[in-house]
């Protein structure tokens, strides 16, 4: 797989604390990569180091298959989640002023400034003061100007605090046409909810280590339970009486006057072709689906299991 960014057994400790520790992880190409965990696992000090802002005090991060340097920050556009903007500046020239510094001409500046107004639907703004925008609003701004000059690697940081549910739901149809248009895209984030919508792929940090990596669909199927819906028409005893030997926790959900649902979970020992072939001779087979967790639930098995690790003492 072609890795835009690599980080390679990266540590940093500040005083009395240890925010990164040996943190490994490969971020490929073209993909939205989640970066998740509990506030104060040690996501932002590791954003921090692959903006250059800070040194690692050990490892390193490789980038376009070379050891980061300064210069290539300008290939990185960076949306944090602590912003500022100049209240007293408008709200257009402000934008300019920030696209001027990312190596933007005036004219491409205006020019590609309007078409991102335009396309989130602020450009009556254009001439108000930052300080007469509402959070939201002055979120919207920071994130065109972080795309503006159009970098390789889009990390953003928390990007919808603050966001009602439709400009929430905007912002994300954004960050998917920016990475189906060639971009890759790091989403550090603590909050589940939008994960599913929009990674490809997530390392989950808890206490400065790197305790989960993988595609989300992969660990969804590697997390699951061998839990099952199936959707079927005909007798529900007949199904019952086929399916009780090959599984447990079978449970009858709601149904129609056309089909009929059933959840259980495969018992030791049966394999999905056992309980396929009993069913289709009982009743006639809808669907077969199976149930997988969410990346909530996964997130939080794995980080209590991570904290329940870490609380136990070494063996003597």
């Amino acid at each position: 797989m072609d890795n835009i960014l690599t980080v390679e057994h990266v540590s940093k400790a500040f005083t009395n604390h240890q925010a990164l520790d040996d943190v490994s992880l490969q971020v490929p190409r073209g993909k939205v990569y989640g970066l998740l965990g509990p506030n104060g696992a040690g996501k932002t000090t590791l954003i921090r180091i692959i903006n250059h802002i800070t040194a690692p005090d050990s490892g390193r991060v490789v980038f376009e298959g070379h050891q980061l340097t300064a210069a290539d920050v300008a290939h990185i556009g960076y949306l944090p989640e602590e912003r500022g903007l100049y209240k007293k500046m408008k709200v257009g020239e402000q934008a300019i002023f920030f696209a001027r510094l990312k190596g933007l001409s005036r004219q491409q500046a205006i020019e590609r400034l309007h078409q991102w107004f335009d396309r989130l639907e602020i450009s009556s703004w254009w001439d108000k003061k930052v300080e007469e925008l509402s959070k939201g609003m002055a979120q919207k701004v920071q994130f065109i100007v972080t795309v503006l000059h159009q970098p390789s690697l889009l990390i953003f940081d928390e990007p919808f605090s603050g966001f009602d549910p439709i400009n929430a739901n905007l912002l994300k149809e954004e960050i998917l046409r920016l990475r189906d248009q060639g971009a890759t895209v790091i989403f550090s984030t603590h909050n589940m909810s939008s994960v599913e919508e929009l990674c490809d792929h997530i390392t989950l940090i808890n206490k400065s280590h790197n305790i989960l990596s993988g595609s989300v669909d992969e660990l969804r199927h590697q997390f699951g339970d061998n839990t099952f819906e199936l959707t079927y028409s005909g007798s529900a005893d007949a199904l019952t009486a086929a399916l009780q030997p090959l599984t447990s926790s079978l449970v009858s959900l709601n149904s129609d006057s056309q089909t009929q649902c059933v959840r259980f979970a495969i018992a030791n020992g049966a394999g999905t072709r056992d309980v396929l072939a009993a069913a289709n001779a009982a009743v006639d087979i809808r669907s077969f689906v199976p149930q997988l967790p969410s990346m909530n639930d996964i997130f939080i098995r794995t980080v209590n299991a991570s904290n329940q690790q870490s609380s136990t003492p070494p063996a003597l």
